[in-house]
């Protein structure tokens, strides 16, 4: 006989990925299985459920049919936020109306899909739960393109991304091949302060491609001159150059590239200010400067929403992540994320496991700087030997009228009113 639970909430925040909805997906079906009464979704993450905006997520999932188009919709299905909760001693009011919802709702299992933000969220409110007696389970559920959150091994939602520059990568490198003239393409990719994603540009490479000629990650001091004179020399033996460059790269004075060109105004509530324009201000330097035809392409949001092109490995270890954190939870555990282990390379095991959020919260994972080669302009094997099994196999959309089928609500703030 199946257990009854107490009722769910769960929660997405920051920016999307192709797969997020899976772990959505796997904390809903995985809380439903376990006898979960009532299975909450936060419109807008914890700024949305701060002003009351939830919805059963019963309503709007309704059959097997629902949760295949689920996995395979982009973006957040609940919607987003960049939230920053205060820290307790500077603000328990806003603790206060947060419980009082989730009391009222008589939640005792909170699930946040998110990354280094979100995981300080899920810190901040199990501490407060802790010291105010609540009985109420606190999980986090890891995802992020950018692949930087601390102890676990990678994270949902990269693989896919990855998949997705590697192949558009090699699709550039073959389209600077069409005309016979010089050209030099920079491809802009995110990564603030991590280069994992501008890493898997490396992915190109291949017995049917050469892959981008060189590859500059934050982790690494980019030197202008340096990389001017680098140009130079190849433009000058290669008729099409192809350079991927993280939005992230600064210079030794500690400024980002992009800021060389114009002052970057927007600041989100965790202090990142809006990043772009690497591209296309090296672009302009190196048609001035070398004397080519140069072209510009910002990969932007379409890393994080190409689901078209997830890896089958990373959309399964995205719900995953979202059932063990369910299981977790309904085990007695609070204030913890889940993790990937990589147990073997080849065959390519991974298991998941718990640890405390703690020791995740606000703290970046970067690129090994011995996966970097020493000139400090492209990634080693071991950095590809590492991804490899990340982007392996594909799940085929739901086609309906030759486009994508996705899954959305319909008049949900209205229903609200």
């Amino acid at each position: 006989m199946k257990e009854v639970r107490g009722n769910v909430i769960v929660g997405q925040s920051g920016g999307p990925t192709a797969v997020i909805n899976s772990s959505l997906v796997g904390v809903y079906k995985t809380a439903k299985d376990r006898g979960a009464q009532k299975i909450y979704g936060m419109l807008h993450g914890i700024q949305g459920l701060l002003e009351e905006r939830y919805v059963d997520l019963s309503d709007h999932i309704k059959s097997n049919l629902d949760i295949e188009l689920l996995k395979r919709t982009p973006s957040s299905y609940l919607g987003s936020c960049r939230y920053k909760l205060p820290e307790i001693h500077d603000n328990q009011e806003i603790y206060e109306k947060i419980f009082t919802i989730l009391d009222k709702l008589e939640i005792e299992f909170f699930f946040y899909i998110g990354g280094n933000d979100s995981m300080d969220t899920i810190k901040k409110l199990s501490d407060y739960s802790i010291l105010n007696g609540s009985k109420i389970r606190f999980m986090g559920v890891p995802k992020t393109i950018d692949n930087d959150l601390a102890a676990t091994d990678h994270t949902p939602g990269y693989g896919s991304a990855a998949k997705y520059i590697g192949s558009v990568t090699k699709e550039v490198i073959r389209d600077g091949l069409v005309y016979d003239q010089q050209n030099v393409t920079l491809l802009e990719i995110m990564g603030r302060n991590a280069g994992w994603l501008t890493g898997a540009a490396a992915l190109a490479r291949d017995e049917d491609c050469e892959g981008p000629d060189m590859i500059f990650l934050p982790e690494i001091t980019f030197d202008i001159d340096e990389f001017m004179k680098k140009i130079a020399e190849i433009h000058k033996r290669k008729k099409s150059v192809v350079v991927a460059v993280s939005e992230g790269v600064k210079i030794a004075d500690g400024r980002y590239v992009c800021e060389l060109t114009d002052n970057i105004d927007y600041v989100d509530a965790f202090g990142h200010r809006q990043l772009t324009g690497t591209a296309s201000f090296l672009a302009g330097k190196i048609s001035k400067e070398v004397g080519c035809k140069t072209r510009a392409i910002e990969f932007n949001s379409m890393q994080r929403c190409a689901s078209h092109m997830v890896s089958r490995v990373d959309i399964t270890e995205a719900f995953q992540v979202g059932g063990a954190a369910v299981k977790a939870a309904f085990e007695g555990e609070t204030g913890k994320m889940i993790i990937l282990k990589r147990v073997s390379d080849d065959p390519y095991i991974c298991v998941t496991d718990i640890y405390d959020v703690h020791k995740v919260a606000n703290i970046e994972k970067k690129v090994p700087r011995e996966w970097i080669n020493e000139s400090g302009d492209y990634v080693t094997e071991e950095f590809l030997n590492y991804i490899r099994p990340l982007i392996q196999a594909e799940l085929t959309p739901i086609m309906a009228d030759g486009l994508p089928r996705h899954l959305y609500y319909d008049n949900v703030e209205k229903r609200l009113k």
